[in-house]
């Protein structure tokens, strides 16, 4: 054990999870590469999370936030904060929602919790609908709406939390069923559900799960949701905590691959958005937002650095077109990563979308997930120069891959071949 883990465990509870058997210290970090306290490079395919969405160190980040913090660091949302106005106005118009406001907070935890708030609020109901295997943040409140028991840790709740299937295509009752009938089938259980509800807030959703294991519901599930949502009056809250910013490369939220009859009543989003800085927030339209009959403010949140960041972060995106190269880069990956997993019986299905992309791990012949198959490939991975991420459900037996959105084709090869590597050793 290194001298700054024995620190770090003298101090930290022990639920603070750390990657790897020799835990990494990330020093610094260069485009699509970080390095270690020991001089050793890696190809980052995880981004802190999901947060290094565009680069790491990216100038135009970087100078924003120097330039920034050289005329002041913090004032509050009791000032008026032009970067604030700036960046809300960008993201209202971005969110796809009419009359559309917009709450700036420090993480996607705060962000769905302010949701949760506005949900139960405009609909005068502590009941919440939410996905199996869904993941919404570490609150008090937003644990409770987590349908994955690894990341949920108490059964107390202020808020009544009902699960709705569709989450998650290849496992669970309608596994066997095609994509039609499977829609057909979750919109049958959430109607059955609501019959016997006294009027529920709110349904919170992931479009693409992300701690659960970058699982979705065929494209249209939430569209044919929402139609029976909105016969009960119930409010659709889409949680683009990762989906967000054209990370899926077909769609510039997760939300639109269910566009049909229209956004949700409320956006939530965080990560990507600051590369690295605290942000997160919602975006609802106006009758929802201005719902609260209180006072309120964010210390913290829509910092003049963090917005100044967030708006020279998004600018840069737009203008390299970096949606349409999660879409292009992010195919070629994984067919590249399909091709390599075919000749190892230890995976059991290649998923994703843009840059946003699983591999899930399961015990040949059986099914059943390997977590420690995943664990072993995380490893093996590291030492071929290569950091991913994992998750999946209760068994996290899922390699989560998602790279910085500037990742490059020699990249995405480069970063494939290490994976395909530790796929035979550890499989």
């Amino acid at each position: 054990m290194t001298d700054l883990h024995a620190r770090h465990r003298a101090v930290s509870p022990d639920w603070l999870t750390l990657y790897y058997e020799r835990p990494l210290e990330i020093t610094h970090g260069e485009g699509r590469h970080v390095w270690d306290a020991d001089g050793n490079r890696y190809l980052d395919f995880f981004g802190g999370i999901l947060t290094t969405m565009t680069a790491h160190a990216l100038p135009e980040v970087t100078k924003a936030i120097s330039e920034q913090a050289g005329r002041i660091v913090h004032s509050s949302t009791l000032y008026l904060n032009r970067p604030l106005v700036d960046l809300a106005e960008r993201v209202a118009t971005l969110s796809g929602i009419p009359d559309a406001r917009v709450f700036f907070t420090t993480s996607g935890t705060e962000a769905n919790d302010t949701a949760l708030l506005l949900a139960t609020t405009f609909r005068g109901s502590n009941q919440i609908l939410a996905m199996r295997n869904s993941y919404h943040g570490r609150s008090f409140s937003t644990v409770s709406v987590t349908g994955n028991r690894s990341w949920s840790p108490t059964s107390l709740s202020p808020l009544q939390t009902l699960y709705v299937h569709g989450g998650v295509r290849t496992r669970g009752p309608y596994a066997d069923l095609n994509d039609a009938e499977f829609t057909a089938a979750c919109v049958r259980d959430l109607e059955d559900l609501l019959g016997h509800t006294r009027g529920a807030a709110a349904l919170i959703a992931e479009p693409i799960q992300g701690v659960g294991g970058f699982t979705s519901p065929p494209d249209g599930l939430y569209a044919a949701f929402r139609e029976v949502l909105d016969r009960h009056g119930v409010l659709w809250i889409s949680d683009e905590v990762q989906t967000g910013w054209g990370r899926t490369g077909d769609h510039f939220w997760g939300w639109q691959a269910h566009a049909e009859n229209g956004p949700p009543d409320i956006l939530t989003f965080a990560k990507g958005i600051g590369n690295g800085m605290s942000i997160g927030g919602v975006v609802a339209r106006a009758e929802v937002m201005n719902c609260l009959d209180a006072n309120s403010i964010s210390t913290f949140g829509g910092s003049p650095v963090t917005m100044a960041a967030g708006l020279a972060n998004l600018t840069y995106l737009l203008d390299h077109d970096l949606q349409g190269n999660a879409r292009r880069v992010g195919g070629l990956l994984i067919e590249r990563l399909r091709a390599l997993a075919a000749r190892v019986p230890a995976v059991r299905e290649v998923r994703g979308r843009g840059l946003m992309i699983g591999i899930e791990l399961a015990e040949p012949g059986t099914g059943r997930a390997d977590p420690e198959a995943a664990a072993a490939v995380l490893e093996v991975a590291r030492e071929g120069g290569l950091l991913i991420g994992k998750g999946g459900g209760h068994d996290t037996s899922v390699l989560r891959i998602a790279p910085p959105l500037s990742l490059s084709v020699a990249e995405a090869e480069e970063g494939a071949s290490i994976l395909g590597e530790a796929l035979r050793a550890a499989g």
